[in-house]
Order: C-alpha cells, then sequence, then structure tokens
C-alpha cells in the first residue's frame, strides 16, 4: 500500500512541474526530465554486467513506438494541456485512464452495464470541475480559447497513455520471456533517446537556457522528475503490483489525480473551492465504483 501511494504522489508532481517553471519551453521541461530518466535506466541496465539484456532489433522499435506513446509524447501533450487550462481539469482527465483502460481492455463476462454508474460518477465529477473552473463570459475569449485548447490537449494526452497501456501489456503478454526489470529500462533509454532527438529539433539552446531565471530549480525539477516521478515512480509501482491484487491497485492510481489536484492547491497557496471538493469527491467515487464493478 505504501508503495502504491508513494508511486502516485511522485507521478502527481508532474502535473505541477511546469507551472513552476513555466517561463521555460515546454519542449525543454520534456525532454530534461526524459533524459534523466533514460541515464538512470541506462545506469540501471548496466548495474549487473553479466545479466545485461538488449533488446533485439523488432524489440527495439516496439520500444521506440511505446515510449513515444507512453512517456514523451504523452509528457509533452500533458505539460501543454496544464499551460493552457491549469492543473486541476487535465489532472482529473488523465485521472480517467483505469476507467478508458477498463472498457477498451475488459475481459469476458464484464458487463458494461455494471459499469454505468461509476462512468457516470467519473463523468459528473469532471463536468463540475470544468464548470467550475472555466473562465467566465466576462474575461473574453481568448481564455475560453485557450480553456478549450487545454481540454483539448489533456484529452490527446490521455489518449496516448492509454494506448501506450493497452500495446504495453499486450505485448508483454505475448513476449514472456522478457523480463520486466529489462522492459522498464529499455523504455527508458528509448524515452532519453527520443527526448535528445525532441529537444535537438525544437528544444532551446543552451545559452538560452542558461539565461532563464530559475535554472537550478529546473534542474532540481528534470532530476526529481526523471529519477522520481518516472524511474523510481516505476519501480515502486512494480512492488505494490507485485503483492497487491489489480484491483487493489487500481484503486491505488486514484491517489495520482488527488496529489496531483493536492500539489496545485499548495502551489495556489490556497483551500480548495467547493465546487472542486464536490468533484473530486464524484470522480474517485467514480473510478472506485468502475473499479468494484471490474472485480
Amino acid at each position: 500500500m505504501a508503495a502504491g501511494l508513494a508511486a502516485g504522489a511522485l507521478w502527481g508532481l508532474v502535473f505541477v512541474v511546469p507551472r513552476m517553471v513555466g517561463h521555460f519551453g515546454m519542449v525543454d521541461i520534456t525532454a530534461a526530465r526524459f533524459l534523466v530518466f533514460g541515464a538512470v535506466a541506462g545506469l540501471a541496465l548496466g548495474w549487473r554486467p553479466a545479466e545485461r539484456r538488449w533488446p533485439s532489433a523488432r524489440q527495439a522499435l516496439a520500444v521506440l513506438g511505446l515510449s513515444g506513446l507512453g512517456f514523451s509524447g504523452y509528457y509533452l501533450l500533458l505539460a501543454f494541456a496544464i499551460v493552457e487550462a491549469g492543473t486541476e481539469v487535465p489532472s482529473l482527465v488523465i485521472g480517467t485512464i483505469p476507467v478508458w483502460m477498463m472498457l477498451l481492455g475488459r475481459p469476458a463476462g464484464l458487463r458494461m452495464a455494471g459499469l454505468l454508474p461509476g462512468l457516470a460518477l467519473t463523468a459528473a465529477g469532471i463536468a463540475l470541475m470544468v464548470w467550475s473552473a472555466w473562465p467566465q463570459t466576462g474575461i473574453g475569449g481568448a481564455a475560453r480559447a485557450h480553456f478549450g485548447r487545454g481540454m483539448l490537449l489533456a484529452a490527446l494526452a490521455m489518449a496516448s497513455w492509454t494506448a501506450f497501456g493497452l500495446l504495453n501489456a499486450a505485448w508483454l503478454k505475448r513476449h514472456s520471456e522478457v523480463h520486466a526489470a529489462d522492459w522498464t529500462n529499455w523504455l527508458g533509454i528509448a524515452t532519453g533517446l527520443g527526448a535528445f532527438v525532441l529537444w535537438l529539433a525544437a528544444g532551446s539552446d543552451l545559452a538560452t537556457l542558461r539565461a532563464q531565471p530559475d535554472g537550478a530549480l529546473f534542474v532540481l525539477l528534470a532530476l526529481a522528475g526523471g529519477l522520481g516521478s518516472s524511474w523510481l515512480a516505476t519501480v515502486l509501482w512494480n512492488i505494490a503490483s507485485q503483492r497487491l491484487s489489480a484491483s487493489l491497485c487500481g484503486q491505488l492510481i486514484v491517489s495520482e489525480t488527488l496529489f496531483a489536484l493536492l500539489y496545485s492547491f499548495l502551489w495556489d497557496g490556497r483551500w480548495p473551492h467547493a465546487s472542486e471538493l464536490a468533484a473530486a469527491l464524484l470522480f474517485v467515487l467514480g473510478i472506485l465504483a468502475s473499479i468494484k464493478a471490474h472485480r
């Protein structure tokens, strides 16, 4: 339980990082985090040379594609969504991933009728949060357009990670000979390489990065995101997955969204509004109802 909750706490950090160093480009923030992830994965893979395993050409292609869906591409979309729409609504949209995974990867025997109450609660929670966060008419159309783009980007980020989750699980089932630790490190190295290419293609040059204020905070958050929210969070989640039932692990995923909301309110220095509390409660109840139906 502690490992699963700690993983959620680490994952929740990534939702507030773009707001903490938003004057840096989103490409730079994404690339920095995943360059650290790739470096840590490379060190972990080479820690015991006698047991080192490298992917075949076909495995490497699968790793590269999945790393783009589940890491670099996903987080780049999420970072832009947070810049456009804030932290709260994108974190709830991303938090519906367990439901989509359940629907799209629904096992035989799980009836849609049993999932409807949870889906209704989840949708109501997100709708209430969107309503409370949507810019008021007096603010002007530009703010509403930004918020709408943020919602779209959050939905694309959710779709990207959902596709990763389904394809990654299917690939691992078909290739049981691949060790999960090796697979994690391969993904990390591929993500680091992809992040480096992304930075070369669209990132800021080193002189521009050095000229930005809060450079030390940027480096610290890149280290925390790459080592903590990427590599260590994956290790902790694997520990929880090995010791708990799948249904209980699914419930612990909700902690990512709750921690993301907590960090956002702490960064803003305010208490959540009543509508935000109600939305979060509806969302959590909806996720738990969906998981109960799945059990």
